[in-house]
Parts: structure tokens; C-alpha cells; sequence
């Protein structure tokens, strides 16, 4: 999952950064609001944290820039005003969650996963396959009853499948969703990963669709 970090505080940016990143998340860090707000028109994310007092264009301003320029992307506030008036503000403007600092990482974490489970429509935490259980919360698959060892962006690939059964998901989708932009990637990097799942799922699990993408049917 590919989130955006919009947050201006360079030491809580960093912890989240790290912690995040260590959750499984691929993240992008931004530390003012215009920079954030020209990012959403250029890229796509799965999620947004965004704190309000940011430098340069407001955490409000960006996000009503982001919804009536038709942006649907979960958004998740992440600020220090907890009174009453901003939270009702945050949430009207278009925020999908309103979490105020101090914050545990592991509450934020939980926040993230139920607002990826209704942007996709999923009840509970865990996607079943046919033989196979993928559980974010735990950060666990079984197949076949066995135990299966994903590495983290294995992981995040094979959940992005899984959360679009039967939608075939281009490769440079695949590959945004999986790397940062400070990340050098191989060009036949997500080949390498799809290869990795293959092995252990099965060849025929995850399909190629030449010249599109990849897609695991919908059962």
C-alpha cells in the first residue's frame, strides 16, 4: 500500500517514515502543503495522512483542493487542534478519519487498515482465496494450510491482487503501489516479485494479461 505523508514536524515525519515503512507501507514524505497538493495531481496513492498546520498551503486548503478536483482517496487527518470545531471541520471538508497527536503508532496503523478494508468494501481483516488466507493485522498468509514467508513488498502485492479479484492491475500501478520515489527500481523488478509469488502459490495463481497487466480471478 502507497501512502503519502504529508506532515511538516521533521522529527515526527521521520518516526513515521521509519515506522510505517517497517509496517509494510511504502511511503512518500512531504513536509508543505503545496508540494502535497501538486503531488495528488501527478500520482496516485492508496492512502493519505496529512496534517493541518502545514507551511506554504494549509492541510484543509489541500484537502478540498484534492475532493473537488474529484480525488477519492481515503484521507486520514493527523494534527495536533483536537477541539471539536476542527475535527467537524476536517471531517466536512472530506477527511475519512481525524487522529490527534500523541498518537500510538500502532492505533494509527489500525486506523490505516479499516479505511484500506472500506475503500474495498471488506468487512473483516482478513481475505480469503479459495486455500488461502491473507490477514493484514498479522501480517500472515496460509496456503494450503501451510504457513507462507512473503517478503514485505510480496506481501503488498499479492493484498493488492486480492483486493481487486478479477480486476486486471496494470504494471505501472503495481509498481507505484510498491516503490517510493526514493527508491531506484530495476526495470524488471515486479517480474521478480510475481515470479517469487508464483513459486509458492502456484504458477497459475496470479495471471498475466500480455501487454496490460496482472490480475487474480475472482472465485
Amino acid at each position: 500500500m502507497r501512502i503519502l505523508l504529508v506532515e511538516d514536524d521533521p522529527l515526527l515525519g521521520d518516526g513515521l517514515y521509519a515506522g510505517l515503512s517497517h509496517e509494510g507501507y511504502t511511503v512518500d514524505w512531504l513536509k508543505d502543503g503545496a508540494s502535497a497538493s501538486q503531488a495528488l495531481k501527478k500520482d496516485v496513492f492508496d492512502l493519505i495522512i496529512l496534517d493541518l498546520g502545514l507551511p506554504k498551503l494549509s492541510g484543509l486548503e489541500v484537502l478540498q483542493k484534492f475532493r473537488k478536483g474529484g480525488g477519492k482517496t481515503p484521507v486520514l487527518i493527523l494534527t495536533a487542534q483536537d477541539s471539536l470545531e476542527y475535527k467537524v471541520k476536517g471531517l466536512n471538508t472530506g477527511a475519512d478519519d481525524y487522529l490527534t497527536k500523541p498518537f500510538d503508532l500502532d492505533e494509527l496503523s489500525a486506523r490505516l487498515r479499516a479505511l484500506q478494508r472500506r475503500q474495498v468494501d471488506r468487512a473483516s481483516s482478513s481475505i480469503t482465496h479459495g486455500a488461502l488466507t491473507l490477514d493484514p493485522d498479522t501480517h500472515s498468509v496460509v496456503f494450503n494450510n501451510q504457513d507462507l514467508h512473503l517478503s514485505r513488498r510480496e506481501f503488498a502485492l499479492l493484498q493488492k491482487l486480492l483486493d481487486n479479484p478479477g480486476s486486471v492491475l496494470s504494471k505501472e500501478a503495481l509498481s507505484q503501489m510498491l516503490y517510493g520515489w526514493d527508491e531506484e527500481v530495476d526495470s524488471n523488478a515486479l517480474e521478480v516479485h510475481i515470479h517469487n509469488l508464483r513459486k509458492k502459490l502456484g504458477i497459475d495463481f496470479i495471471k498475466t494479461i500480455r501487454g496490460v497487466g496482472y490480475l487474480v480471478e475472482k472465485i
